[in-house]
């Protein structure tokens, strides 16, 4: 990678709380997020990020292992907070010494941090922040850097923009603390301004979803191709009790029948069939199983297409290393031009 020493200077931070050559985190995508894609990333100085999603500690103990025999390099394992078996994946963290474990999807449950941070391999703690408020409880309850990410990402967002989240949070807190920015980058003069504003670094995933690495289906990567901005929707709630995190994603077949099967979770949960948190894991295994048949076997009719907005940004396959080194170019050409 050549140097870019404006750039460098200011992901510095990033780069050593990450032990990486950049300060560029691959968000974790489920199905997409995998050996191949986290190895190619963290290989060419950026820092990937397994998605565990629904993995059972098995599979997770196994995709780790598949990870660390594509490289030598520090990766990350994004763990959502709500998994039933949250703790044994923590313990599989440890003992394949992963350095850093991300947190995402809700407050980390009570004991979580704890147990990543003092086992006898202790892993540095990653938590997305919504709010100010919750972000300074965060980082009080142990987390080591922090993740804002705006409504413009793809997948499971909250309801404020990048923009607003960054100006809000930066000022506060990039002095002190290490926070990572993300939603709807997609081009390295993005990432120029929001390092000026304090930022350690920033955290992409659409931008890479569609690389030469990534093991998503060729449809898929051509639905992506083929998008634009105003194609990447968010999903609705049509029932108030139930506490459905919205979803960007490209329109398909598979929104409208996400809409159907929250009718269908509610009229159970309306006829006292299930309680609230088994409602809410119904909702997240049916993401699971849509965005699998989008990624992996390309129905791009009926699958989850989840998609940032800056996917209008992607117009072909690029390898990994080809689009960090043009986002690191794109932001320093922007700093230097800034003076």
């Amino acid at each position: 990678m050549s140097t870019y020493s404006k750039t460098a200077r200011l992901m510095q931070r990033g780069a050593d709380f990450l032990g990486s050559e950049t300060a560029i985190l691959c968000g974790a995508m489920s199905w997409v997020s995998e050996r191949s894609l986290v190895s190619a990333i963290s290989n060419a100085g950026g820092f990937g990020v397994i998605a565990c999603g629904a993995m059972t500690p098995d599979l997770l103990d196994r995709e780790i292992a598949a990870t660390k025999a594509l490289t030598d390099r520090p990766f990350g394992v994004n763990l959502i907070t709500m998994h039933p078996d949250l703790f044994d994946l923590i313990a599989v963290c440890e003992k394949h010494a992963v350095g850093h474990v991300v947190l995402a999807g809700g407050i980390p449950p009570k004991g979580s941090v704890e147990a990543i941070k003092g086992g006898k391999n202790p892993a540095k703690v990653v938590c997305f922040a919504p709010t100010l408020a919750l972000a300074k409880k965060l980082l009080r309850s142990g987390a080591d850097a922090l993740v804002i990410e705006g409504m413009e990402a793809g997948g499971h967002i909250g309801p404020v923009s990048t923009s607003v989240l960054a100006q809000e949070m930066l000022p506060e807190l990039a002095q002190d603390h290490l926070i990572f920015v993300a939603g709807g980058i997609g081009r390295g003069q993005a990432i120029a301004g929001y390092l000026e504003m304090g930022a350690a670094g920033v955290q992409l995933g659409t931008r890479f979803a569609c690389a030469q690495e990534s093991i998503a289906h060729p449809d898929f990567k051509k639905a992506f191709f083929r998008a634009s901005a105003r194609d990447a929707i968010t999903s609705v709630q049509v029932d108030s009790r139930l506490p459905v995190i919205p979803v960007r994603a490209l329109k398909n077949k598979g929104t409208e029948a996400f809409t159907v099967k929250q009718r269908e979770v509610a009229g159970t949960l309306d006829r006292g069939e299930i309680a609230m948190a088994e409602a809410q894991l119904q909702i997240e295994h049916y993401w699971a199983g849509a965005l699998r048949r989008a990624v992996i076997d390309g129905d791009i009719e009926n699958g989850s297409l989840m998609a940032g907005q800056s996917v209008g940004m992607l117009k072909q396959e690029e390898p990994v290393a080809a689009i960090i080194e043009k986002l690191m170019a794109q932001c320093e050409d922007a700093l230097t031009r800034r003076g």
